[in-house]
């Protein structure tokens, strides 16, 4: 790792630093009953989320959030918050009540400059979409649910709620056409399909129709019966009319008035935009140029050691020769059915089992579980993790897309377990949940840089675990790690330096292992999602960099299941924030 890296990673830690705390007028409301008093208005607020949290009360509500009458209450909202906030006695809190009053601060203020942007006018994407959010709650496997009459009831109300928000969506549509607001042409083309696996010819045949083939035995009959109907007919009144709706309007006015660029850059307000995607996914505020630099120096120390790897393995040809024969030999790919390769996943969590025991002295209490991921999205879905439910009643899931068993690459699932499941995601997510000596807000806040960043850390963790030992493994790990870097590059190159898609599909594949059709799903992916993609490796290089530096320092004394123990006992914050924590945590154990 050459210098000039290392001095662009340091400042990268350091740069973005928040406002400085001020004494306030103490007044009869505290902050933790503050924080109280949030929480719970937010959940009215955003009953998806609630839901989502293991919060049920609000199971039957559907919030239109792209509404311009809901922007305006947001707006109070937070500003109402932000403005309580002031009257805090900072003087008077503990050490964790005066981050909380940052994090929360800092949450207030984000979320206000978010408002300048009209993200509502384009609200429907390939990758985030309500019209994605709800086949999964309605198919009985997400996040809603169906195991009391009472459940089944919820969703009914809730769903009643789509046409509503299916022609406030269209309304926005339209205006962000008028105002040059429009997503690529070619993402337009993606969304279709997706709609279009909707709109059944037998309600029976609906995903939205799971739950009344699954209904729980102990229900009455005469119970069955109402709930059958009136999933029937909610199938054909609302479900196939909303999305053949909103089918006919991207096709036939939509497609039409579509943008042929890839960046937002060519939005009104787009570079702006931009760089609040740069600061709101990454917590600093680090520059497009200087993020772009960071994967150029990243893209080529990853390369030189994917050449290592390949050279170690005997194979005769360059690198883009080994690619190919990952890709397409017929011992990469082994399995027969979508069972085999959750199997071969869960023999992987088997094999971290005693490493995880020396590297972590705090383990999560939540069930875990892997699924396949459903039919309906798994085309343009990623491997992903579905955190817990609050009570432990939903487990953490780790969703896998298998379109076609026999061609599903066993290279890189080791870095892919450990990045999205065990000791990624589920291990970061489940301990912040679970800790009460955090208010709420902050047992479910979330920051890319932070948790896409420990995620990706967790996959370096293979090589001290042993995971990697097979070579063709740890080349995954590095094909992973490659793509993490890659991701730099093309997110600035798109959204602010002017690449298009196909240039942006090309370099991807130029540099790792990724097919046509893979580079192509994940360009567009970043296309749709400006800057989340900078938060992984912007996070784990950060991560890294603290670790290599207390290891240096403290020599002996360094304690890695302590170092993993103060990394994640507060939960997500920002970068600058992590490592504040961890001066705090080296000096205490230097002693």
């Amino acid at each position: 790792m050459n210098k000039n890296f290392l001095l662009i990673l340091s400042s990268l830690i350091l740069l973005y630093s928040c406002n400085s705390h001020e004494n306030k007028v103490q007044t009869s409301k505290s902050l933790p009953s503050l924080l109280d008093a949030y929480w719970e208005e937010r959940m009215q607020l955003y009953p998806l989320e609630a839901t989502a949290k293991g919060d049920y009360r609000y199971n039957d509500k559907l919030t239109i959030t792209i509404a311009e009458s809901f922007i305006d209450s947001a707006k109070r909202f937070y500003t109402k918050y932000l403005d309580q906030l002031k009257d805090i006695d900072t003087a008077s809190l503990n050490d964790n009540d005066k981050l909380s009053y940052r994090l929360f601060k800092y949450e207030m203020e984000m979320n206000l400059e978010g408002f300048k942007y009209p993200t509502q006018y384009s609200p429907i994407n390939q990758f985030w979409a309500l019209t994605l959010d709800m086949p999964q709650l309605g198919s009985g496997q997400g996040n809603q649910p169906f195991k009391s009459v009472k459940d089944y009831d919820d969703f009914l109300k809730r769903l009643a709620v789509l046409p509503s928000w299916s022609d406030t969506a269209i309304y926005n549509m339209r205006k962000g056409i008028a105002a040059g607001w429009v997503l690529p042409k070619l993402l337009v083309v993606k969304i279709l399909p997706q709609l279009q696996a909707m709109i059944v010819k037998d309600s029976k045949e609906s995903i939205f129709y799971t739950p009344v083939k699954t209904m729980p035995a102990s229900f009455s009959a005469d119970d069955k019966q109402r709930l059958t109907i009136a999933y029937t007919r909610a199938i054909d009144s609302i479900v196939i009319p909303s999305y053949a709706k909103l089918h006919d309007f991207f096709e036939k006015e939509y497609m039409p008035k579509a943008r042929n660029s890839s960046g937002v850059n060519d939005l009104p307000g787009g570079k702006e935009y931009y760089q609040y995607c740069i600061k709101y996914w990454t917590t600093t505020d680090l520059t497009a140029d200087s993020i772009y630099q960071i994967g150029l120096s990243e893209v080529a120390r990853i390369e030189a050691d994917m050449n290592k790897v390949m050279v170690q393995t005997g194979f005769k040809g360059d690198i883009h020769a080994f690619f190919d024969y990952l890709n397409k030999d017929k011992k990469f790919f082994p399995f027969a059915t979508a069972e085999q390769v959750i199997d071969s996943f869960w023999n992987i969590k088997k094999q971290e089992g005693p490493q995880l025991r020396r590297l972590f002295s705090d383990t999560p209490k939540s069930p875990f579980t892997i699924r396949q991921t459903e039919a309906f999205r798994a085309a343009s879905a990623s491997a992903e993790y579905n955190q817990p439910s609050e009570d432990g009643s939903r487990p953490g899931i780790f969703y896998v897309p298998i379109l076609d068993a026999k061609k599903f690459n066993a290279v890189g699932m080791v870095t892919l377990f450990m990045h999205e499941a065990i000791p990624g995601h589920h291990y970061q997510i489940s301990i912040q949940q679970e800790n009460k000596e955090l208010p709420t807000f902050r047992r479910f806040l979330w920051y890319g840089a932070y948790g896409e960043g420990w995620a990706l850390y967790s996959e370096s963790l293979g090589n001290e675990m042993g995971m990697y030992d097979n070579p063709y493994q740890y080349f995954g790990h590095l094909s992973d790690a490659m793509h993490r870097a890659i991701r730099l590059v093309v997110d600035i190159g798109l959204h602010y330096k002017g690449m298009n898609r196909e240039d942006a599909i090309k370099y991807m594949m130029t540099h790792e292992r990724a097919t046509e059709q893979e580079a192509t799903a994940e360009i567009e992916r970043y296309m749709a999602i400006p800057g989340q993609a900078l938060s992984y490796k912007i996070g784990q290089l950060a991560i890294r960099a603290e670790r290599t530096h207390y290891e240096q320092q403290l020599g002996p004394k360094f304690n890695i299941a302590s170092f993993h123990k103060e990394v994640l006992k507060d939960g997500c914050v920002p970068l600058n924030i992590l490592h504040e924590k961890m001066e705090k945590w080296a000096e205490l154990n230097s002693k």
